[in-house]
């Protein structure tokens, strides 16, 4: 039996040369295409695929969250997530969330294929590059859910009143977050901490 493929992306031109790609194998077969994460669930539950190919960025409900969902409602699905993005912390989520690949978009024509095959077998697949950035940072403390809140305000160009405001608390307790912030990215400035945040994928611009 062919490995039966679901490939999700918002991006038609993707979609299509992955179907190229698979087309070309033969012990794979596509079997459904999704343009957003709640459509993913949806044509899964249709479909049934072995392996689903996932992208992150999606207008609606994202890849990580759709990940989630999958697994929730079908703990054996196959997930292999496909990015342009690097980010360790991303990566991180998205393995957390139940993905058993990681794949970046760069690399699909030469890896994409012994990619799906192995997490079809059963094994973990991840680049050395974003391995190597989940270790780099695996002893440092996360941010907390309220330091990225105030992070991202800082990224829209609030400063620290205006984000007390939004956030309704303190302009001092805004201050302490700003001062762990920088601590535990190790940023010189706010500007810097944005910079390190969205290249790691702990939120995006």
């Amino acid at each position: 039996m062919p490995i039966r493929i679901l490939t999700v992306d918002d991006h038609p031109l993707l979609r299509e040369g992955i179907a190229a790609v698979i087309e070309g194998q033969p012990d794979m077969q596509l079997v459904g295409e999704a343009a957003s994460g709640l459509e993913a669930l949806q044509v899964f539950r249709d479909c049934r695929p072995d392996v689903t190919l996932m992208d992150l960025q999606m207008p609606g409900m994202g890849g990580v969250e759709a990940i989630g969902a999958l697994h929730r409602e079908f703990p054996d699905a196959k997930v292999v997530v496909l990015t342009t993005y690097q980010g360790d912390a991303q990566a991180l989520r998205a393995f957390k969330a139940g993905a058993a690949g990681y794949l970046l978009k760069s690399m699909l024509r030469r890896e994409l294929v012994d990619t799906i095959r192995s997490v079809h077998a059963g094994r973990r697949r991840m680049p050395p590059e974003i391995a190597a950035g989940i270790a780099e940072h695996a002893s440092e403390d996360a941010l907390s859910q309220r330091e990225i809140e105030v992070l991202r305000q800082v990224a829209d160009g609030n400063g620290n009143k205006r984000i007390a405001q939004l956030l309704g608390i303190s302009e001092e307790t805004v201050k302490a977050h700003m001062k762990n912030i920088l601590s535990k990215l190790d940023a010189n400035d706010r500007t810097h901490a944005v910079t390190i945040a969205v290249r790691r994928g702990i939120f995006d611009l």
